[in-house]
């Protein structure tokens, strides 16, 4: 049964090539990306399909992510082409029942491949495995900003004058009570110097420039940026 010869490399291929986008999201992960996104842009860049514009984005505006996505690609394209030619080397060299024996024995090894790659004991040791490998590389320290603090999630940055007429002229931060209402604030600017991460009892000044973080219809309302 020769047929049988070239099925094994094909599970084995499938078998490597879920590990490896098993592998490349937690990369993704890693850069900022929540599981969910990780996962589908590590299966749309092996398998070449899936990408929207803006997930597109996402991946070019960071060099890490970059490098996953370009190898994903690489290793997808051969994994795939692999996969057919030792798929239909296996069809072709076999001969009446055994093609039925060989497609029986593929779908087998499919469905036992799948059951492993579902199990979440077993890939939670690969992807803890990769995981340590990724951080001793180094590697992965930052992730993009706009993911980071989720802000195409309704949340955003802004940046705001303070003028002789604001409600936050002359009060202290904790005065101003803006945690109260979700909003944090990561740095007053101040003529030509920066405050960064002010205390509760730091004074906002006429002049200042605060810059905040919250939700986006918060920040609009409660701040009114003119930048």
């Amino acid at each position: 049964m020769p047929g049988l010869y070239f099925l094994f490399p094909t599970l084995l291929i499938i078998f490597i090539s879920i590990l490896i986008v098993r592998a490349a999201a937690i990369g993704l992960m890693m850069t900022g990306l929540d599981e969910k996104k990780a996962r589908f842009q590590a299966v749309s860049a092996f398998t070449g399909t899936g990408f929207t514009t803006r997930e597109a984005e996402t991946v070019v505006n960071n060099p890490v992510r970059r490098r996953i996505v370009s190898w994903l690609m690489i290793l997808g394209n051969a994994g795939i082409v692999s996969i057919i030619v030792t798929t239909t080397s296996s069809l072709v060299t076999s001969h009446g029942y055994q093609i039925s024996i060989n497609v029986v024995i593929l779908l087998g090894g499919i469905y036992l491949i799948y059951r492993f790659a579902t199990r979440k004991g077993l890939m939670r040791r690969w992807e803890d495995f990769i995981q340590a490998k990724f951080v001793k590389s180094g590697a992965f320290e930052e992730g993009l900003t706009e993911d980071l603090l989720h802000l195409i999630e309704g949340y955003g940055l802004v940046r705001t004058a303070i003028t002789e007429d604001s409600p936050f002229a002359g009060k202290t931060l904790a005065e101003s009570k803006l945690t109260s209402k979700k909003l944090l604030v990561f740095g007053i600017e101040r003529g030509k110097s920066w405050v960064s991460i002010p205390s509760s009892k730091e004074v906002v000044r006429e002049g200042d420039k605060l810059v905040a973080y919250g939700p986006l219809d918060v920040l609009r309302t409660q701040l009114k940026s003119k930048s």
